[in-house]
């Protein structure tokens, strides 16, 4: 509950800042919902679905394109379950148990604070496209064979698309998201996916 609490904390702190601005055609808000699934992987499989608040700023604009930075706080719902249960090794302190726990299905919740770095080029006067790279602590509750729970990073490169109507752009992009713990804890083989997003913002 703590964990969920801090999360909701940011969120706010997110908004207060957006609404002490004013009127700011630099400053968006917007909120996301993805989804996603490992690559093809014969060691595990790890399915996800994640909500995420957005906040854009925009930096600078030239002829032909927009900088903006980018906040997301974000829950990540997810299921892993080890397939080859050799992946975890004799040399391993009581490994047939672990072999035994790591199989069952198991459930995840990740609490990430990405922070990213855009770059947006404007088609006419309604579409966009843009990459998008982004860095962020995360906590995770449950300890698997590929990685230690607690204090892990959430790395994402994504491609997307945005259309604006008025102030509201409404926005679809796919990315590739690495979840590892920089050999912070025992356990960091950490996870790969590919993940489709849609969400909505809007410009104050």
């Amino acid at each position: 509950m703590s964990k969920k609490l801090l999360l909701v904390i940011l969120f706010l702190c997110v908004v207060f800042f957006v609404a002490a601005q004013g009127k700011n055609d630099k400053i968006a808000i917007g909120f996301n919902y993805g989804c996603g699934s490992e690559f093809n992987n014969r060691n595990y499989t790890f399915t996800n679905h994640f909500y995420k608040a957005q906040l854009y700023y925009r930096i600078k604009e030239t002829k032909h394109f927009q900088y903006e930075i980018l906040i997301q706080p974000e829950i990540n719902f997810a299921t892993h379950q080890l397939l080859n249960f050799y992946f975890v090794k004799p040399e391993t302190p009581d490994y047939i148990q672990k072999r035994e726990e790591y199989t069952k299905l198991k459930n995840i919740h990740e609490y990430v604070l990405n922070l990213g770095f855009l770059v947006r080029k404007p088609i006419g006067k309604t579409f966009s496209i843009y990459a998008l790279a982004s860095i962020g602590p995360m906590i995770t509750d449950t300890e698997t064979e590929r990685m230690s729970d607690g204090f892990a990073f959430s790395d994402v490169l994504a491609l997307g698309i945005s259309a604006k109507i008025h102030q509201f752009s409404f926005d679809i992009r796919s990315s590739v998201r690495h979840v590892s713990n920089a050999g912070l804890n025992s356990e960091n083989a950490g996870y790969n996916t590919k993940n489709i997003e849609i969400g909505v913002s809007v410009c104050l």
